[in-house]
């Protein structure tokens, strides 16, 4: 494939997690060229907001990697599994 050198391509199958009435995905990235931690990587998100990285599974096939991925987030809730949202800075003129 011609993609430049520090490109990462992969193939994405999607699952649907559905807990206490909450849904997430989770997409497993098959390697097709380029780094990962391995050939697949199970990703929650929230479709614009990735999982941290302590809550992405990594396997040899795509099962693996899901089944790493889940092992890591039973029993957490949803919403500790993204980044913290950032504090807005003051806008205000009141300076």
């Amino acid at each position: 494939m011609d993609l430049q050198q520090n490109d990462i391509l992969t193939k994405v199958s999607r699952y649907n997690l559905i807990r206490n009435g909450r849904m997430i995905y989770i997409d497993v990235h098959q390697k097709i060229q380029g780094n990962l931690a391995d050939k697949f990587i199970a990703v929650p998100n929230l479709v614009n907001i990735v999982a941290k990285p302590e809550h992405q599974g990594a396997g040899v096939d795509e099962q693996k990697s899901l089944e790493d991925c889940l092992k890591k987030i039973k029993g957490l809730n949803l919403e500790d599994l993204f980044p913290a949202a950032s504090p807005l800075t003051s806008t205000s003129k009141d300076d």
